[in-house]
């Protein structure tokens, strides 16, 4: 019941006007279809099927937060031979996501995401667990914010990044806006993981117009208007923040001291100006990315992203792409140098990730497609993978882990 009601657009701790606005929807509404008699009984974890394989190398197992086609959610690693090394089902009407190795206290560490219930209220709560699968720790939003399941990044300092919402009213007349419009206002918080006290708090509304959006006003006053939504907080190499909005089409370098924006890299008032190297494309709004996700620091000024390039009802470039972007502080630009184009030619319209792996290969989760990908530094598919039909995962990651006992 829990999660067939995300289906209705419905979302924990900050509705949503419609399925099409939000990946979330997408995610947890497939687990309201009735599970495939094969799935029935012990839950069966999700397997891939590997299409192209290079030769083994150190950059690690896979890990995922496979969802829909009628199997159970829960983190999972799977070998690259395609092997399950390790399945975490979930009671049915939970999901996961943005599963992956981190350092907690000196010692490697599993974290995640998981929707459930606290008594009559929908949430996440984001976990970690010992190398020995024992749970150490939980963490959620504080001052009155719901916790979001975009984000859970641990700090150098181990405190936690995570993203988190509320409703408001606003005043858009100047807009062209209802003046008492619901709109839902998104966060990042850095939370102490021992006390859960809030640290910093930096919300996104208090720092960007709303006319920045490219996401439609609902017709009614009264339906919560997803204008923002953050779906990634990262940290710069100066330790600075990455903060990522879906619908503002943009990336704010933000200070983790004042909450200032120090730069703005795509939307409608981009600190830079944008352009494609030769060989290169911008997309049909002459951007560099649309509807993206995952903004990694790479140094040098090199940055990564998932482009999505569609939501569910918009499409700006044929494909969904990983990107590499070149910043010029000094002359203000930013240059697309690097395309890995989803290989079977399709659109991921919500989710996905772009990670740089040991060997400075790009490993893709394509979000709500069924795939994940491995590029070459010189963008040469080595790895290529599928999932069940209708399965996906918000984010998909190649690590190296060693459990206790391994």
């Amino acid at each position: 019941m829990v999660v067939c009601a995300l289906r209705r657009g419905l979302r924990p701790g900050r509705p949503v006007p419609a399925v099409a606005s939000c990946g979330l929807a997408v995610l947890v509404a497939t687990a309201c279809a009735a599970p495939s008699p094969e799935h029935s009984g012990e839950p069966t974890a999700p397997r891939i099927k590997v299409l192209t394989s290079a030769p083994p190398s150190l950059n690690g197992d896979i890990f995922l937060t496979p969802h829909g086609g009628g199997y159970p959610s829960g983190p999972e690693i799977i070998s690259p031979t395609g092997t399950v090394i390790w399945f975490h089902p979930l009671p049915a009407g939970q999901t996961a996501t943005d599963f992956r190795t981190q350092d907690y206290r000196g010692r490697p560490v599993l974290t995640w995401s998981q929707f459930g219930g606290r008594g009559n209220t929908l949430t996440w709560t984001d976990y970690i667990y010992s190398d020995r699968y024992r749970r150490i720790a939980a963490v959620r939003a504080g001052d009155g914010y719901a916790t979001d399941y975009h984000e859970f990044l641990i700090t150098p300092q181990d405190t936690a990044l995570v993203t988190a919402t509320t409703t408001a009213t606003a005043d858009l007349s100047s807009i062209g806006g209802p003046a008492h419009q619901t709109v839902i206002e998104d966060a990042v918080q850095e939370i102490d993981i021992r006390t859960g006290k809030v640290l910093f708090q930096w919300n996104a509304a208090d720092h960007v117009p709303y006319g920045d959006s490219h996401f439609l006003l609902p017709a009614s006053a009264s339906t919560p208007w997803d204008w923002f939504h953050v779906n990634a907080a990262h940290l710069d190499t100066d330790g600075n923040l990455l903060i990522n909005s879906r619908f503002t089409w943009a990336t704010y370098k933000v200070s983790r001291r004042t909450g200032s924006v120090i730069w703005q890299l795509g939307g409608k008032h981009s600190t830079f100006k944008l352009r494609a190297a030769p060989g290169q494309k911008l997309d049909s709004a002459g951007a560099i990315f649309a509807y993206q996700h995952d903004p990694e620091a790479l140094g040098h000024g090199l940055y990564t992203l998932f482009d999505d390039e569609a939501d569910l009802s918009t499409t700006l470039l044929a494909h969904s792409r990983a990107v590499v972007i070149r910043l010029d502080l000094a002359k203000r630009t930013a240059t697309l140098i690097r395309s890995d184009f989803q290989p079977a030619g399709l659109l991921s319209r919500a989710q996905g990730n772009a990670q740089t792996t040991r060997n400075g290969d790009l490993f893709v989760g394509w979000g709500t497609l069924p795939y994940i990908s491995e590029f070459s530094p010189s963008g040469k598919l080595v790895f290529n993978a599928r999932l069940p039909l209708h399965v996906g995962s918000y984010r998909a990651y190649r690590l190296r882990w060693h459990p206790a006992g391994r």
